[in-house]
């Protein structure tokens, strides 16, 4: 191979020392970071069941997440829904190991579930360790074609019928805002795995559609959906207009007053981490630093960014520092703006998982 014009044989010598010199030192640095993980084995808990976005998230996501930690662990992709997600939190909270060899991949809703009092849900999100969400999303309702539901003005004159998957689930209580706030005239058929199967669910006819539903679910296990027409969206359950439908309204556009607005702001806290990845409480700080790093890495690898566009998963880092700050506010929020949040959700009492 020819030297490249401009290089002396001198500069190529420096800069083939120099690479040597690099090597070394990444060398003694791969040798003297404890292998931690070593033969060891990571859970990945995901609170959703298998064949969702979830699932096809985690499994594009898991080996390059592998990659980056010392000893390059297995990690075994364990389904656990329930409660709209809150099963998945409950079991990461208060039985799973303190090393991080047991992570969550969980719903973006449930670390504010303990906000509104539901009953079933034992766990504080401000205690666990957060290590970084794979994207932001913003939610819509969206409706099979042959509903006939196509505008807002249809959700508030007409029944829209929608699968649910429990009380903490977005896919129950953001239709429930829906209602509260806004006069919607929407009815949740709860008991669905997940969002999944209320895709197979409207498919079958057995429902209208889906309020919660994301984008990147629908691209990544129905992308025929939208090409084809198949759907339509009325609403967007947003603080404003996505780019991609910017001619469906966001639910803001109908707010009364600052008090709803505020009240929006909190309900829609979780679109800004959506598919956030956490750890148990007790995880020791530099176990939770590594954690963090193999994930910032993970996202920015171009074999990573290559497959989740090749499987339609859109992403977007969110580091877990900003996800901790965004609990964290939440829980900080003036009692009357939680409360009309609670109310509209209805999520006070809630007996998920009892």
């Amino acid at each position: 191979m020819g030297m490249a014009k401009g290089w002396t044989k001198g500069s190529a010598v420096s800069a083939a020392i120099c690479a040597v010199s690099v090597g070394l030192a990444t060398s003694v640095r791969a040798q003297s970071a404890p292998e931690i993980f070593k033969g060891k084995q990571i859970s990945l808990v995901l609170s959703a069941g298998e064949g969702g976005g979830y699932t096809n998230y985690a499994r594009a996501f898991a080996p390059f997440f592998s990659a980056y930690l010392p000893g390059r662990p297995t990690i075994v992709i364990q389904n656990m829904p329930g409660g709209g997600g809150i099963r998945a939190m409950n079991q990461l909270f208060g039985n799973s190991p303190r090393d991080g060899t047991a992570l969550g991949l969980v719903h973006s809703s449930v670390p504010f579930a303990p906000l509104y009092g539901v009953k079933a849900a034992s766990f504080d999100p401000r205690q666990m360790n957060w290590i970084g969400s794979l994207a932001t999303a913003s939610a819509m309702c969206v409706a099979w074609a042959k509903s006939g539901i196509k505008t807002w003005d249809d959700l508030v004159k007409r029944e829209f019928i929608v699968g649910g998957s429990g009380a903490g689930s977005q896919m129950e209580t953001l239709p429930t805002m829906l209602n509260n706030l806004f006069g919607a005239k929407i009815r949740v058929i709860s008991g669905y795995k997940g969002g999944n199967e209320v895709f197979l669910a409207m498919e079958r006819g057995e429902v209208h559609g889906r309020c919660g539903g994301l984008v990147s679910s629908i691209n990544s296990t129905r992308p025929e959906w939208f090409p084809k027409h198949m759907i339509d969206v009325p609403i967007q359950i947003a603080l404003e207009r996505s780019k991609l439908f910017p001619d469906v309204p966001a639910v803001v556009e109908f707010a009364k007053d600052e008090r709803v607005r505020n009240t929006l702001e909190l309900v829609l806290s979780p679109q800004a981490m959506d598919r956030p990845i956490v750890a148990p409480p007790g995880v020791p700080a530099e176990r939770i630093a590594i954690l963090r790093e193999a994930f910032h890495k993970a996202m920015n690898d171009p074999g990573f960014i290559a497959e989740a566009t090749k499987q339609n998963l859109e992403i977007d880092e969110v580091p877990g520092e900003k996800l901790a700050q965004i609990v964290a506010r939440a829980y900080a929020m003036p009692p009357e703006i939680v409360k009309l949040a609670n109310e509209s959700m209805n999520l006070t009492g809630s007996g998920v998982g009892e």
